[in-house]
């Protein structure tokens, strides 16, 4: 191929990328459709994303897939009566283009595989979501919700209570989320409103409400009603600590984003949502390893047994940890985050088994706290009750992230060159590292990256989803 070609194909590919991108607004702004491709979610996404997760086609299926070949069920699906639903044309393009050379039959072919998405129920009635705190990861869901905000999605971000309410500190705030250090510039726009204590991120009104504790706030005074109140300050873990948001005004259901004391759900979506009930008013998302890894040991478990093995978690250090040497209730913990490898404990292993509890006793766990800002990798080590080796366990994950049910939660790479800063905005809970992958006969090592800020999110997003009654079907089906 000549040099001027490789420019010319180039071209192409972004001429129709940019044909793409209003497509995609349509689908998603007026018939509520989030289009995916393997996975990777392409609403707002650039012109240069666009081509680029293209790309991602190799990796799973082995072919190649250019946005020439997408571009015609996309057109296709902008002119179809759908319900709002995740429609991964990633997946639906590979199937439709296999054994073909041109769109002819398009239609009926898409009409056959999402038969279920057409006429189906709507959810149109808004609900209102609050988030009590607002660090790391409510300003994450903040971006998330914003970024979903749209007359086919019913959930909104109606407020966020924080602690203070000095001069300056609405403006401080809006700052923190418009700029972050990690994850970069806010894609969009944000208006403070200081008379009426609000931030405007997108056109979605956002109500700051200052209070010490959950009893001093009445959030039907704002007009907000039967509220699911995302706490994730982590005062509080346990049922009665957290049922102090239910005597709020306003408020219907409580999510945890830590893991949950007591008799507490703890979810990770993927694995066990189906255990949250219409009636639960007090759940958790577990903790952002837990959701790494579980979905990641389901799907081991299922095809070869887990007998018993150990999980060491390499962490990015968090807001609880000291930047330079000072007291700190934890052991280790006092000595400076930004200096020293921290050996702590964890209970992500054992928290593994109330959302698997097949593998209740099994694991054991321990935690490494480095100085790096964000994601973490845990090193799973496992005796299976059925032999292997790196090649077929390597297939089989790579499938379980292509095309299991488990494939919104796990992600796949065999890149020798992937380093933790190339998995920040990963949306996946857990990232294999095929390239790492240690299997001899019943024994195998498995290397999972997850971003444990803004992938921990993403399943805070689902199961928040799930307890409002707005998680809507991904096709094609698995």
């Amino acid at each position: 191929m000549s040099p001027e070609k490789h420019l010319l194909d180039w071209q192409v590919s972004q001429t129709i990328a940019e044909t793409i991108s209003p497509l995609l607004s349509q689908l998603y702004r007026h018939k509520g459709v989030e289009v995916l491709l393997f996975g990777k979610t392409l609403v707002n996404a650039a012109t240069i994303d666009i081509i680029k997760t293209h790309r991602l086609a190799r990796r799973y299926t082995g072919t190649a897939l250019t946005p020439q070949q997408t571009l015609p069920l996309i057109k296709a699906l902008a002119e179809m009566e759908l319900s709002p639903c995740r429609i991964d044309v990633g997946q639906l393009a590979h199937q439709f283009w296999q054994g073909r050379d041109d769109e002819h039959g398009v239609k009926d072919f898409l009409h056959t595989a999402l038969i279920g998405a057409m006429n189906g129920e709507t959810v149109t009635e808004p609900r209102d979501v609050v988030l009590y705190g607002f660090g790391r990861i409510g300003r994450l869901l903040t971006r998330l919700l914003v970024e979903k905000s749209g007359p086919g999605y019913p959930l909104r971000l109606r407020a966020v209570v924080v602690r203070g309410g000095k001069k300056g500190d609405l403006e401080k705030r809006a700052s923190l989320l418009r700029r972050d250090s990690v994850h970069g510039q806010f894609n969009g726009s944000i208006v403070v409103d200081e008379e009426r204590k609000a931030i405007i991120a997108n056109g979605n009104y956002i109500q700051f409400i200052y209070a010490n504790k959950p009893e001093e706030v009445n959030y039907t005074r704002f007009g907000i009603n039967n509220a699911l109140v995302v706490d994730n300050t982590g005062v509080w873990r346990d049922a009665e600590g957290l049922s102090q948001h239910l005597l709020c005004q306003g408020a219907k259901k409580v999510l945890l984003t830590a893991p949950g004391k007591g008799e507490i759900k703890n979810v990770v979506f993927g694995v066990n949502e189906a255990v949250i009930e219409p009636q639960d008013t007090i759940i958790s998302a577990a903790s952002c390893t837990t959701n790494a890894i579980t979905p990641i040991l389901k799907a081991i478990n299922d095809e070869f047994g887990v007998v018993s093995g150990h999980i060491e978690t390499v962490h990015s250090f968090t807001n609880d940890q000291n930047l330079i040497d000072n007291f700190h209730s934890g052991e280790r913990r006092g000595r400076s985050a930004s200096l020293n490898m921290v050996l702590t404990e964890t209970g992500a292993a054992k928290a593994v088994a109330k959302a698997l509890p097949e593998l209740a006793g099994k694991l054991t766990g321990n935690a490494i706290r480095v100085p790096t800002p964000n994601v973490s990798m845990a090193i799973a080590n496992l005796n299976l009750e059925k032999g292997t080796d790196k090649e077929a366990l390597n297939t089989y994950l790579r499938e379980m992230a292509l095309t299991s049910e488990l494939s919104a939660q796990i992600d796949y790479t065999e890149s020798t060159e992937v380093v933790s800063t190339d998995l920040v905005g990963s949306r996946f809970a857990g990232v294999v590292d095929g390239a790492a992958t240690i299997a001899q006969d019943n024994r195998c090592v498995l290397y999972i990256w997850y971003d444990n800020e803004f992938g921990y999110s993403c399943q805070v997003v689902h199961c928040m989803e799930q307890m409002m009654g707005v998680r809507y079907k991904t096709y094609p089906t698995k």
